[in-house]
């Protein structure tokens, strides 16, 4: 919005400038995160580690988890299996107990599977080719093209919600994307993408990172922007309209998502647990009611949850006790 209090058109900045703006912007501010170095990745996986490995490792357990959060775990795993042969064949509970709290964990055991795969197909090596690690156990459309590019250098359409959100502000001036990608919205992201391999990694690295720590979807800093500056943020110039989507809101507090939670945290920390011991440790784990009120146990949601669990494979039950699968 101008001085005067009208909205303004934005400038438009072509794809050239656009990209140098980003980049240049990314080679002061990015984040020292250490599997965007090699050396860093060597020395997490104990001079063991491959880049590409360390690369595949960091996408996986980003999709759940702010980053913060995932580096400790990323170090961790890198330190026990600094190759996808030895998580291959880790048993089941040191995988899940490994896993800890970065959100549900059947991610945990596809990753193993897929180290397996890498293993058995691919001479033990993180593939560089979309196709084929589309092809591994767990791995989707963004990670295969996350990893190409970051791992391996190529050229990819790198799409997680940062991207969408900061694309979506810049070119098309709306507040956050849509929830479900739609096909017109991959094409448009991917005529930005520079046609030389090493400056489109660098263009989809800064991308993600200006979502991350500029271009946020609460409380973003406009005032940081270079592309602001610039007049050439669509959606800043047409006064920053708020988001125009229906959006399903999920809350944690109360979830069966939360339930799971509080049973996998237990079960990490005990070899075996009765039924009605899980339940009565799941209880204390709750938050108390105010003094003079009471907070009936949801049993039948502690039930839901353990069955769940059960089913995917993430607890084993015998003779009525709980554990994590050995």
């Amino acid at each position: 919005m101008s001085d005067t209090g009208r909205v303004s058109s934005p400038t438009p900045i072509a794809p050239d400038d656009l990209t140098s703006t980003l980049t240049d912007w990314f080679a002061v501010h990015a984040r020292p995160l250490p599997w965007r170095s090699e050396a860093a990745v060597r020395a997490a996986g104990r001079g063991r580690a491959d880049f590409a490995w360390g690369v595949f490792l960091s996408e996986v357990m980003s999709q759940q988890t702010p980053v913060a959060r995932v580096e400790p775990v990323w170090r961790a795993w890198l330190h026990a299996w600094p190759t996808p042969g030895e998580l291959a064949v880790a048993p089941t509970a040191d995988v899940l107990r490994a896993w800890d709290r970065l959100g549900y964990p059947r991610p945990a055991l596809r990753l193993r599977e897929a180290a397996g795969v890498i293993e058995r197909d691919h001479d033990g090596r993180v593939p560089a080719d979309e196709d084929a690690l589309l092809a591994l156990p767990g791995v989707g459309a963004y990670t295969a093209a996350a990893v190409a590019a970051f791992a391996y250098g190529r050229r990819s359409v790198v799409l997680d919600t940062n991207v969408r959100r900061v694309l979506g502000r810049v070119t098309a001036g709306i507040a956050l994307p849509r929830p479900h990608l739609r096909r017109e919205e991959w094409h448009a992201a991917a005529d930005l993408v520079p046609t030389d391999p090493a400056t489109a990694a660098r263009w989809n690295a800064a991308v993600m990172e200006f979502g991350a720590l500029v271009c946020t979807a609460v409380a973003p800093a406009c005032d940081a922007c270079p592309l602001r500056r610039r007049g050439a943020c669509a959606w800043h110039a047409s006064g920053a309209p708020p988001d125009s989507f229906r959006r399903r809101r999920q809350t944690w507090a109360g979830s069966d998502r939360q339930a799971r939670g509080r049973i996998m945290a237990l079960l990490r920390t005990h070899a075996e647990l009765s039924g009605e011991r899980l339940a009565e440790l799941v209880g204390a784990t709750q938050q108390p009611e105010p003094v003079g009120s009471a907070r009936p146990t949801d049993i039948a949601q502690h039930e839901r949850a353990l069955a769940s669990l059960v089913a995917d494979g993430l607890v084993a039950e015998a003779g009525g006790a709980y554990r994590l699968p050995s």
